[in-house]
């Protein structure tokens, strides 16, 4: 058997056209929907990459595996908790990797025979590179039984798309980079601004409209679209394409200004964790399958391990796909539970009909400690509805206390140990940026000024790939 996975770093679902999206960022992404089955109400439970990653090859979630943080130097995996590349190497599948996320934990390289690490001098991974290593590898194991994990980093910041991607999604006559124009200005007052000028901002060379911002975000899209084209054509070339289950999903969303979040993947809103998941198996598939069930990351490990026969793996939080792609059952959850901890500390839960999120450590953000939301009447979660319905919001708080309690099973709660022994890690990331222009967080919160950071001024514009 030969399974291809790949994961579609930062992309959020509703600006793929399977998912409504009217602009043509996804022609190809929308054809592999027609070919197989496109999951409607995926969700990343746990976010972003660290977690949602950990989440996916272990089948449990973050309070199951006690890894809720991203880039907390109190995580660690321990290697008794099974490892789906580990399973699937024991079956007698070749397991390989292009992929550098050993960078973030040393656990992501586990369970691979082939571990193509594309981390290099540059800090940027072009989505080429992953293709670049994964085609002559496929050409070398075709006859082989395989498992294959790709990582694509496109679209995720710096949004730098190759020049000839962008018109066709910034339609607007105008220089982006006029000084007269003051849309950004929100963004560059924000209180994250620091990191987002460091390892963002400042590489785009000084961009003033959000529209042009949120182009380049689109466009992304769309250069991604097309390497994984060339990816399923070299597939077919090899003659392998009908018989490879091929899985994608994206880790988490992307917020592009929503909830006061500029061109980020925090927040446990629908913008950053509903995310795309498609599945392709020409020869046990259907075509053209859509289904509503609420699935979560944790899904996919059993769902692997059921298509090469094994099924048998307790403990996990996780559930197979499988039912409701054979239209046996039409849920699979009746509702998914939500965590981050990294620029900010939540949790929440999702149902068909309401998102309620719980925030312990609000970050640079300003966040209520309850919020809910009725999804039905505002699908765009702006309209807090906690204090307007406080039966509803006391029953959803109990269900997620009575969750977490079921899932640390007496042990520390992992979210509350790094708050207190470490804070926030994107928090702490700000306040080291700010020792460099002698400033304190308190400082900065007072008046996050970008004058302030921007003495010597913005960058000179780079050339997109």
């Amino acid at each position: 058997m030969k399974i291809i996975l790949i994961s579609l770093d930062t992309l959020r679902a509703n600006h793929l056209g399977s998912y409504g999206y009217p602009l043509q960022t996804s022609p190809y992404l929308d054809d592999i929907a027609k070919q197989g089955v496109l999951f409607e109400n995926a969700f990343a439970s746990d976010i972003p990459t660290e977690v949602a990653h950990t989440s996916l090859f272990t089948g449990k979630v973050g309070l199951s595996t006690g890894v809720v943080s991203h880039g907390s130097t109190h995580s660690y995996l321990p290697k008794s908790v099974e490892w789906l590349p580990d399973l699937l190497r024991r079956k007698g599948l070749v397991t390989a990797a292009v992929d550098n996320l050993y960078h973030l934990k040393e656990w992501f390289a586990r369970g691979y025979r082939y571990y193509i690490n594309t981390k290099g001098e540059k800090r940027w991974i072009d989505g080429q590179t992953i293709n670049a290593y994964a085609k002559p590898w496929l050409t070398a194991h075709k006859e082989d039984d395989f498992f294959l994990f790709l990582h694509y980093w496109d679209p995720h910041t710096p949004y730098l798309p190759p020049k000839n991607y962008i018109p066709e999604f910034y339609l607007k006559k105008i220089d982006p980079y006029d000084a007269n124009n003051k849309s950004m200005d929100e963004a560059l007052h924000h209180r994250a601004y620091p990191f987002f000028k460091q390892h963002h901002y400042d590489l785009l060379g000084g961009i003033t409209d959000k529209d042009y911002m949120n182009a380049l975000y689109d466009a992304e899209i769309r250069y991604l679209d097309d390497l994984l084209k060339d990816l399923d054509d070299h597939l077919d070339t090899l003659g392998i394409k009908e018989e490879t289950l091929l899985i994608l999903f994206g880790d988490h969303g992307e917020s592009l200004t929503e909830h006061d979040i500029y061109w980020d993947h925090c927040g446990l809103y629908d913008t950053t964790v509903h995310v795309p998941l498609l599945m392709r198996w020409p020869e046990e598939i259907a075509p053209g399958k859509r289904v509503k069930a609420l699935v979560q990351h944790a899904d996919l490990m059993p769902t692997i391990l059921e298509a090469v026969g094994e099924a048998n793996i307790e403990g996990l939080d996780g559930k197979s796909l499988w039912p409701v792609v054979e239209g046996k059952t039409q849920q699979l959850h009746s509702e998914i539970y939500l965590s981050e901890c990294a620029w900010q500390a939540s949790r929440g839960l999702r149902t068909p009909n309401y998102k309620y999120i719980r925030t312990l450590d609000s970050g640079p953000f300003v966040r209520p400690y309850h919020e809910l939301y009725d999804l039905r009447e505002d699908p765009s979660e702006e309209h807090n509805l906690a204090e307007v319905l406080p039966e509803v919001t006391q029953d959803f708080e109990k269900q997620l206390e009575h969750w977490v309690e079921k899932k640390i099973k007496g042990r520390e709660d992992p979210m509350l140990k790094v708050l207190k022994e470490e804070g926030l890690p994107f928090k702490r990331r700000i306040e080291q940026i700010l020792k460099q222009y002698n400033l304190t967080w308190q400082d900065w919160s007072e008046n996050p000024d970008p004058a302030r950071l921007d003495e010597k001024g913005v960058a000179t514009k780079v050339k997109p790939r």
